[in-house]
């Protein structure tokens, strides 16, 4: 324990952030023909309330399986989709799925109402909303502490039959979203996901949430084949939102985005001056009061830094640091020790 302290001053006390990303791709085969015969594949966990559907990288029940995303379908009650007809089902829940994902990420207008996705994201303005959507939940796992902007991207196939691959790939990604983006969301920063100069959802990068948006539904290669679950019409209407999260899990090609670790430091600059930390407080440094370091009364006094300790205004111990080699301090030099607290 020290004895003696030496105050640092502002000019030695120096804060930075460090942003780490990763890679993080995530194929078509995982969503889809990995782990079983689509669509009841072992990555993908169902659940009894039918709200939404879980995909793991592994299966599901293995202690090393990873969840990675969350997926379900929601419509606002005021879509073309909602109704009361024995053709639509789950009305409900689409509805309350969309309710709570909207006012978390749009939030509510000056009437207490529930505001809905905005399709240029000037939700004051006006202008074109989503009122029907996919939404891919991830996990916190992959995104960490938040998506980096410009990154993500995500591709559908557009074939006839939703369960071939085939066709041509209809691409949203958040173009020069890095130098574009939207900070009026209570949930943080998002971007807008654009297949061209089309605008086709959302994508909530501190949320880690993408909304994917009725117009790609309404594209003319969704809107062929027998099945036709990627239009918007009935059968999105009259489907369970496990059949359609299905359908969709076999028209996905590629998921790929960079996640953000941010890294905040505060790096102390610990100056020990040639008149400083000369002597030890150590009670083996003396010997019948006299310094053992010294062979001659003239020699001069010297120790031998190994650690540095960080401590609050009242001289409560807080951090410690230690040096990878002791440190020989006389008065003939001076040492300056970068300490650096990550957290």
């Amino acid at each position: 324990m020290a004895t003696t302290f030496k105050n640092l001053s502002t000019s030695d006390v120096v804060s930075t952030r460090t942003l780490l990303h990763e890679a993080i791709p995530l194929t078509g085969t995982l969503f889809s023909g990995t782990y079983g015969t689509w669509p009841s594949d072992n990555n993908i966990k169902n659940y009894s309330h039918g709200m939404f559907q879980s995909v793991y990288d592994y299966p599901y029940l293995s202690s090393s399986a990873n969840h990675i995303v969350d997926m379900t379908f929601g419509y606002a009650a005021s879509s073309a989709l909602s109704g009361t007809s024995s053709a639509h089902i789950q009305v409900g829940k689409k509805i309350n799925i969309y309710n709570q994902m909207a006012q978390m990420l749009v939030g509510f207008d000056s009437t207490g109402s529930i505001m809905q996705f905005d399709a240029d994201g000037d939700i004051a303005g006006g202008g074109d909303k989503f009122d029907t959507v996919l939404i891919f939940n991830f996990s916190r796992l992959l995104t960490k502490d938040e998506i980096k902007k410009g990154s993500f991207s995500m591709s559908f196939m557009t074939g006839a039959a939703p369960t071939v691959a085939a066709g041509t790939l209809l691409t949203l990604s958040d173009t020069d979203a890095q130098n574009d983006y939207r900070i009026n969301s209570p949930a943080g920063e998002y971007g807008i996901l654009y297949s061209g100069s089309a605008s086709r959802g959302l994508v909530y990068y501190q949320a880690g949430i993408a909304i994917v948006a009725q117009t790609v539904f309404n594209t003319a290669a969704f809107s062929s084949g027998s099945t036709g679950i990627l239009t918007r019409g009935a059968t999105l209407s009259g489907s369970t939102i496990e059949n359609i999260t299905n359908t969709l899990r076999a028209r996905i090609s590629n998921i790929t985005f960079n996640n953000t670790t941010e890294l905040n430091s505060t790096i102390y600059f610990c100056r020990a001056a040639h008149n400083d930390f000369n002597y030890s407080s150590n009670p083996t440094y003396l010997s019948s009061s006299k310094m053992v370091v010294k062979n001659t009364s003239t020699d001069m006094p010297v120790s031998y830094i190994t650690t540095v300790g960080l401590y609050s205004g009242d001289n409560e111990l807080m951090a410690v640091a230690k040096v990878s080699e002791p440190l020989k301090k006389d008065p003939t030099n001076e040492l300056t020790l970068r300490v650096r607290l990550d957290y």
